[in-house]
Order: C-alpha cells, then sequence, then structure tokens
C-alpha cells in the first residue's frame, strides 16, 4: 500500500470506532497520534518533492513548447527567404522539440494530479489529527475513569465471592454483641449498687419503725380524762 493510500485509509478512519474496538483507549489514542504524526511528515515530505517535481516538468514543457515556436518562426523565416531545405530543417527541428514539449505537458499534467491527491490527503490527515488532538485529553480521562469503576466493582465482586464481606458482617455482630454484654454489665452493677443503698434505707425504716412500736408499748395508756400532771 503506497503512501497516499495509508493516508487515504487513515483520514477515512473513524476514530470513535477505533477506540470503541480497542482494549485500551488511552494506548490506542496515543499511539494513534504518533502514527498519524509520522505520517503527516511523510506526507508532508512527499508533497513538498511532488511539487518540486511538478514545477520541473512545467519548467521543461515550457522550454520546449518555446524551443518549438522558436524553430517555427525560423522555418517561416527561410520560406520567406525562399530557402526550402532551410526550411524544412528548421521544421523537422521543431516538430522535434513538440513531440518533446506534448511528452513534458502529459508528465506534468499527471504530476499535478498526484500534488493534488497528496495536498487533499494532507489535508485530511490535518484534519483528523485536529479532531484526534481535541479528543485525546476527554477521552483519556473518560477511560481512567471508566478503569477506576471497573476496578471497583471487580474488588466488590472479589470480596463477595470469596465471602470476605460475610465475615466482615459476622465480625461486626461480634463486636455489637460484646458492646451489648459491656452495656448489660454496667447496668447490672449499677443496679446492684443502687439495690444496696436502697436495701440499706430500707432497713432503717424498719428500724426507726421497730423503735416506735418498742416506745408505744412501754408507755402506760392513760384513762380517759386523766392528765399527766
Amino acid at each position: 500500500m503506497g503512501l497516499l493510500d495509508r493516508v487515504s485509509t487513515l483520514a477515512r478512519a473513524n476514530l470513535n470506532d477505533l477506540l470503541d474496538r480497542a482494549e485500551d483507549p488511552e494506548k490506542v489514542i496515543k499511539q494513534l497520534l504518533i502514527d498519524m504524526n509520522n505520517q503527516l511528515i511523510q506526507v508532508k515530505t512527499q508533497v513538498a518533492a511532488a511539487i518540486a517535481d511538478e514545477k520541473r516538468l512545467q519548467q521543461r514543457y515550457q522550454e520546449a513548447q518555446q524551443q518549438a515556436d522558436e524553430w517555427q518562426r525560423k522555418a517561416e523565416l527561410a520560406v520567406e527567404r525562399g530557402d526550402d531545405d532551410l526550411a524544412k530543417q528548421a521544421l523537422a527541428r521543431r516538430n522535434v522539440y513538440v513531440q518533446t514539449a506534448q511528452g513534458m505537458q502529459e508528465q506534468y499534467q499527471a504530476q499535478a494530479a498526484q500534488v493534488s491527491a497528496l495536498k487533499d490527503g494532507l489535508r485530511q490527515l490535518e484534519s483528523k489529527m485536529d479532531e484526534a488532538t481535541a479528543k485525546r485529553d476527554l477521552l483519556i480521562a473518560r477511560s481512567r475513569r471508566a478503569k477506576a469503576e471497573e476496578t471497583v466493582h471487580k474488588t466488590l465482586s472479589g470480596i463477595r465471592g470469596t465471602g470476605a464481606l460475610s465475615e466482615f458482617e459476622r465480625l461486626e455482630e461480634r463486636v455489637q454483641l460484646q458492646e451489648a454484654r459491656a452495656s448489660a454489665y454496667t447496668e447490672l452493677s449499677t443496679d446492684t449498687l443502687d439495690q444496696k443503698f436502697q436495701t440499706l434505707e430500707q432497713e432503717t425504716e424498719v428500724d426507726r419503725q421497730l423503735r416506735e412500736l418498742k416506745a408505744k408499748r412501754s408507755t402506760p395508756e392513760l384513762p380517759p380524762g386523766h392528765s399527766g400532771a
């Protein structure tokens, strides 16, 4: 495949399709830009050489045509002077330059068409390079974000697959149970202390009631209407 064919193929390529089929879009976009830049350099070099050839062929065509015109003028001059032999020699020389000019013209036209095609391929390639460059940062950012999300999902799937997540849940339940037991012990300790004070207070009240009862029973009852004077 010639350089022009490669450039045309690359210039027609859909960047989105290339990236969709790629395993690593970030690598693809970077490599694509490198390839495009390398081919751009080759195309520019070939276009410059083709333009130089076109100009050289054009100059040679013009020179041959000028020589043909000059020998045509000399033939006409010989005819005016009545020198037919000299006129024939001039016409023969003219014919040679005419053929040369025609050949140069054909080569020049073919070269001009090649130069036009190369320029068109160059413009397409530069357009695709601009498109790829504009998309590069956005595509790389999207690719990295997608990789990060994929890694997270794979990690979560791996944790679920190995039962690690269930183990963490069991550990959490054990910790919660330990916390509940500690809280219960604290409550029990507090209740025991309160109960002790409550029992002490109850015993003190009973002693008071006992004293009152004893004092009441030790005091003789007075008959009605009798004062303790």
